[in-house]
């Protein structure tokens, strides 16, 4: 990655503006592909037990814990080590509009006025049943062999959705509530990963339904992400460097911030450090948190930077 592609130096008189630079700037290499680093993912015997449970109680997996522990990570891991073919892992990113229906069935009132009110359209395109959008609940029921469905940070969504679930998830049954058709799930049901990022607190009916583990943000967690994420990108980090990073990293989470950095942070300052020339690193073991080099990738937050100049 080159860096300092922003130089406001004066520049010799007469020179002209390189927009060659900008147009041949290239992005720094991410690996993010869950699915192809599902194999290097290492659970702990905490999860691997959580797991074991929710497959013998056909219960919800509902995964807690800071962003970057690896909750997502989890459900490629489980499609990978059981041999299932990516296509039979469903997924629903919750957003904030998120309705149950997203995630079982829903009905596009648009496509049936208008096959409705066609002359050219059959009486199969007329019926309301023609009109189903299966969610990915749905899908899994009728996938052929084993199926996992993600539902990825649920407490992003409307508070009314994990509990307009809780008949699904506990008698693995979707009645669509336009035609009144019955979706049974297959025996045994797909696994249900469900991952929080604990920014609120879920409703106890729901909480009752699910097996729950909440994934300790530690050491080894961090350690076992750099080192694959580093590989996997190609990043020029020297061991050193690595190291004195890591050091400061875990310096600032001890600090009382408002938003302590993560994983992904961590990740992106380090290809930050990697392009930056030796001297803008050296000594960085020792240097005070307010003189890091590119600290606003680790800091997100105004009061924090403030916290880290008094400290």
């Amino acid at each position: 990655m080159t860096f300092r592609l922003l130089d406001p130096t004066p520049s010799p008189e007469g020179a002209q503006p390189r927009p060659e630079a900008l147009a041949h700037r290239r992005a720094r290499p991410l690996f993010r592909d869950l699915a192809a680093s599902a194999h290097l993912f290492q659970p702990s015997e905490a999860l691997v037990e959580a797991v074991n449970v929710a497959l013998a109680l056909s219960q919800p997996l509902l995964l807690a814990g800071e962003p970057g522990t690896g909750k997502t990570q989890v459900a490629h891991y489980l499609r990978w080590y059981f041999g299932l073919p990516e296509d039979n892992l469903f997924r629903l990113d919750v957003k904030s509009t998120s309705t149950a229906a997203d995630l079982t069935v829903s009905f596009d009132a648009v496509s049936y006025f208008r096959a409705a009110n066609d002359p050219q359209a059959t009486p199969d395109e007329k019926k309301k049943r023609h009109h189903l959008v299966p969610g990915p609940l749905w899908k899994a029921y009728d996938a052929r062999g084993p199926a996992l469905v993600l539902i990825d940070e649920i407490d992003k969504a409307p508070r009314d959705f994990p509990n307009d679930l809780l008949s699904e998830l506990d008698q693995h049954e979707i009645v669509s509530p336009v035609t009144g058709e019955k979706k049974r799930a297959p025996n045994p049901p797909p696994l249900v990963v469900i991952t929080s990022n604990s920014e609120r607190r879920l409703p106890e009916p729901f909480l009752r339904r699910c097996v729950f583990h909440f994934i300790e943000f530690d050491e080894a967690l961090v350690r076992k992400a750099v080192e694959v994420h580093l590989a996997a990108t190609e990043t020029p980090l020297d061991a050193s460097l690595r190291e004195a990073a890591l050091k400061q990293f875990w310096a600032l989470r001890d600090l009382q911030l408002r938003k302590k950095p993560a994983t992904g942070e961590l990740l992106a300052w380090l290809g930050v450090l990697a392009a930056l020339p030796p001297a803008q690193t050296r000594g960085l073991a020792s240097l005070p948190a307010e003189a890091l080099p590119a600290v606003g990738v680790l800091i997100k937050d105004s009061d924090d930077l403030k916290q880290l100049k008094l400290s």
